[in-house]
Formats: C-alpha cells, sequence, structure tokens
C-alpha cells in the first residue's frame, strides 16, 4: 500500500497542481507515456502513485545510482583495482542515488517513500538488529554489523522501491545482474579449468570477494538468478541476441554451481528446476519438455568428483573419508545455534555474533550456524526469526499476486491492463515474476545450509519482486479508472488501490 496522500483532486479537465505529482502511463517500450490514457486518466479524477509517475520528478539520479551501486556489489572493482578501496565506491553509488530523491520529495512536500508490508517488516528486522546489540556477546561488533551491512540493505530496498516504476528499469537492472552473474560464472569455470582458486579438494571459490566469495554462497547465488537466465532463454518475447546471450550464461551459471560440488547448492537447484517447470508453462508452450531435455543432456557431462560428493549427503562414512566431514560438523554447529537460540530467545547472541560465542561446551568453536533460520534466531531471538520468516514468506506471497494481476483474463473477461501496458511489457514483466519465485525458492533451500540471512541477494530478491507486484498492482489500478472513464464514471483511483491491494494480498 503506498504512503501516498494527496490534498484535494484534480479536477476534471483541470490541470495538475504545482508541485503535485502528474499521472503518466508507460505504455509501448515503457519509455514514452500515452497522452490519451493520461488525459482519460485525470479526466477519471484518478489519483497519481509511485510507479504511475515515473517521470513526475528527478528519480534518474536515484535509478543511476541503484545501477551503479548493483555493478559495484556484483563486481567489486575494489578487488582488482586496490587504489579504489579507501573510496568506498558503493557508499557514495548509494548516496547519489538515494540523497536526491529525498531532497527532492521534502522539498515538494510529497510522501517521502512507499510503505509496503515487506518495508515495514524489513524496518522491523532491523529495529530488532540494533535493540538486542547491548544484550549481545560483543556489543561492539553487532552494532558494526549493523552500520556496516544491514543498515545500506535498508537504504538501498527503499531505493529500489521508488525507482524500479518501469518495466524497463526492472528489466534492465535484472539484466544488469544476470550479465555480472555470467561474468562471475566464466571466471569460475576457467579457474576451474587451470586448476586455481581450488579447495577442498577440487571446489571452485569465487574470483570475487563478498557475495560469491566461498563455493557455497556462490552456488546459492548462481541458484537464485539461474532462472532469470532460463526464462530469458526460451522467452519468444526477448530478441533473439539476447536470448542467445542468456543461454549461455546459462551453461555458465550451472557449470560454476557444478564446480563448486555445493551440496546445498545441488539440494537447491534440483528444487529450483522443478518448481520453474512448473511455473514455466505459461512463458512458453513445451517449457517443461525442454527443460527435461536439458537435463538429460547435461547429466552425462558432470564429473565424477561431483556425484562422489553429492552421495556424501546421504553416506556419512564417505564425507568422512573423502571430504572434510563437513557433514558431521554442520549438524553440530546447527544444534548450537538452536541451544544458544533456546539460552536466550528473546536477545540472542547479537546479531553477526554466533561466531564469536563460544561457551565451554561448543564443540564448533567460531563458525557460523549454517542454516539462515537458526543464524536469526541464535542472534536475534524470536522476534528477529519472526520478522526474518516474515519477509520470505511475503516474497512468496508477492511472486503470487504478481503472477495473478500479470495473467491473461478469460475470453470476455475486462482487462484492464491492456489499456496502460503493451503485451510485450506485460509478457516480460509476467516472465520475470516466474524466475523471481523460482529463484526464490531455490535461495530458501540454499539457505537452510549456508548462514546468509545478511547477505544481499535475499533482499535483492524480495525487493525485485515486491517492484514488479507494485508495479502490476499500480498498473492494473490505473487501468480500471480508463475503464470506467470510458463508461462516464468517475472514482478517485485510491479505491481502485485498495480493492486490488485486498485481492492481491
Amino acid at each position: 500500500m503506498s504512503m501516498h496522500t494527496t490534498r484535494g483532486s484534480i479536477g476534471r479537465g483541470a490541470p495538475a497542481r504545482p508541485g503535485r505529482e502528474r499521472l503518466l502511463f508507460n505504455v509501448g517500450a515503457g519509455t514514452v507515456p500515452s497522452r490519451s490514457a493520461v488525459e482519460a486518466a485525470i479526466a477519471a479524477e484518478t489519483e497519481p502513485t509511485f510507479a504511475t509517475a515515473a517521470y513526475a520528478e528527478p528519480r534518474d539520479w536515484g535509478y543511476r545510482g541503484l545501477v551503479a551501486f548493483t555493478a559495484v556489489l556484483m563486481l567489486r572493482p575494489q578487488d582488482q583495482i586496490p587504489a579504489l578501496a579507501p573510496l568506498h565506491l558503493a557508499e557514495i553509488c548509494a548516496f547519489l542515488g538515494i540523497a536526491p530523491m529525498l531532497l527532492h520529495r521534502f522539498a515538494h512536500r510529497l510522501p517521502v517513500f512507499r510503505i509496503t508490508p515487506e518495508t515495514f517488516a524489513l524496518m522491523l528486522f532491523s529495529l530488532v538488529i540494533l535493540a538486542t546489540a547491548p544484550f549481545s556477546v560483543w556489543p561492539g561488533g553487532a552494532v558494526t554489523m549493523f552500520t556496516d551491512s544491514y543498515v545500506k540493505i535498508v537504504v538501498v530496498f527503499v531505493l529500489m522501491m521508488n525507482t524500479l516504476t518501469t518495466p524497463k528499469r526492472l528489466e534492465q537492472l535484472t539484466s544488469l545482474i544476470l550479465l555480472s552473474c555470467g561474468y562471475i560464472s566464466a571466471r569460475a569455470v576457467i579457474d576451474y579449468v587451470r586448476g586455481v582458486h581450488l579447495i577442498e579438494g577440487g571446489r571452485v571459490v569465487g574470483s570475487i570477494s563478498g557475495i560469491f566469495g566461498n563455493p557455497n554462497d556462490l552456488a546459492l547465488n548462481m541458484v537464485t538468478f539461474l532462472p532469470v537466465a532460463v526464462v530469458v532463454a526460451v522467452g519468444r518475447h526477448f530478441s533473439v541476441p539476447k536470448r542467445v546471450t542468456a543461454a549461455m550464461i546459462a551453461v555458465l551459471m550451472l557449470s560454476a554451481i557444478v564446480f563448486t560440488k555445493s551440496r546445498g547448492g545441488a539440494l537447491g537447484l534440483l528444487v529450483m528446476v522443478v518448481s520453474l517447470v512448473f511455473l514455466g508453462r505459461k512463458v512458453r508452450p513445451g517449457f517443461a519438455a525442454m527443460a527435461i531435455c536439458a537435463v538429460l543432456v547435461a547429466i552425462p557431462f558432470l564429473p565424477t568428483s561431483f556425484w562422489n560428493r553429492m552421495e556424501s549427503i546421504v553416506n556419512e562414512d564417505l564425507d568422512r573419508e573423502q571430504f572434510t566431514g563437513s557433514r558431521e560438523a554442520r549438524r553440530i554447529v546447527m544444534q548450537e545455534g538452536i541451544d544458544a537460540f533456546l539460552e536466550y530467545p528473546l536477545t540472542g547472541v547479537g546479531a553477526g555474533q554466533f561466531k564469536n560465542y563460544n561457551p565451554p561446551q561448543r564443540k564448533e568453536r567460531w563458525r557460523e550456524t549454517h542454516n539462515a533460520l537458526i543464524q536469526v534466531a541464535s542472534e536475534t531471538g524470536v522476534v528477529g526469526l519472526l520478522a526474518f520468516c516474515f519477509l520470505i514468506v511475503r516474497g512468496g506471497i508477492a511472486a503470487a499476486a504478481a503472477r495473478r494481476l500479470l495473467a491473461r483474463p478469460k475470453k470476455n473477461a475486462s482487462d484492464p491492463l491492456r489499456l496502460v501496458m503493451s503485451n510485450a511489457d506485460r509478457q516480460r514483466l509476467y516472465s520475470h515474476t516466474v524466475a523471481m519465485t523460482a529463484g526464490l525458492v531455490g535461495w530458501s533451500v540454499c539457505a537452510l545450509f549456508a548462514s546468509v540471512a545478511y547477505n544481499w541477494t535475499f533482499y535483492y530478491l524480495l525487493a525485485l519482486i515486491v517492484a514488479a507486484r507494485e508495479l502490476a498492482r499500480d498498473r492494473l489500478a490505473a487501468g480500471r479508472a480508463i475503464e470506467l472513464q470510458a463508461k462516464g464514471i468517475s472514482i478517485p483511483s485510491a479505491m481502485f488501490s485498495r480493492r486490488v491491494a485486498r485481492g492481491a494480498a
């Protein structure tokens, strides 16, 4: 629901008041507003929303800052050029994105930013992290984790909610993430072939640190964003060069997952593929058959070492004899995380501080919980766990709502979206929600084996899902307003927004 209030209303045929957001719709390629749609909507006394007023304020700075921040986050140029490290490029990009947007909105007495249930839960979780810091085993470390990491997540999430206002922008940012994953996976494949950046008997690690720094995190990110590459590769509504590029990236990402030999990544990949096969039927007919054929073709090329490590999932002796015995160690550290939660159910041991929580009875000292839910429970207590679980569940609900809003209605049924969104934009946005849904399923499985509660991957994924839902919801409300205006009925669009919100929640 938009945190949006207006003073008065735009009368029939009256011009917009100074300082107000005008109602603009992006039709066709998503870059040129339709004058007839604008006039019709204004005549219907509709209220503008964030997603329908994409050009009402100088948001280009915000969007450009978001794109630059994403590029720095994914590609980490400071790792390749050490001289860039003191510049704090990520912080600069985020500031250049959020500051102009907020200053403009304050100056024109506009709502600061859009509030959604997901934004509220994210802020609640951040407050829990800060509130439990004084009770941490290392208060300074918990506060540092908040100031150095999580507060940036909140800022960028808000920035994404307020700048991803058109299908084109959503597609551009997703394409940037996909290209970055393609580059990182290509480097991982080359490293594996060359025999460099390998650990634990041949597991490739990310050549770039940050969210790709170890084999499990590398596999988790590839599993999360692989559906985007697959959906683009098979989607007929994308250009041929883009489809070919996406297909090549998909092969590289799948290879990187295999070469990490991550058991959690493999399980996440399996569940993600199943969900993608189920959801991809509406992206393209025959999607399931193509996916199954691709899997059958890929299986013979998987190395024997990969299958040996996967066998250790169910064979503990094999894991102990041939690998590092990490299966048993992971089980122990998970139990220790549960014990920490039971000992400190209200406050936890402090965000990011479980590895520093070392009572005498701990067997696996200085290690993470290797499970995102146990990580949050042991470090922030029950309130933090509920807030984090709410975010995950809301991600799934938002994805389902977006698919439902964008689905084509049955024959002879009303289709308001066609008035404000081209068929190509609609299909691409639907494909985006399918890919994000499958990515969320894959991430959820991988997160059961990794301490990634405060990592960027989930929050980017959540923002991309929620932005698609909000965009579809606002366009649908605007389309309904235009339909009623054509029938001579005038009604504020806020009423439509509330109805749509109730139906899509």
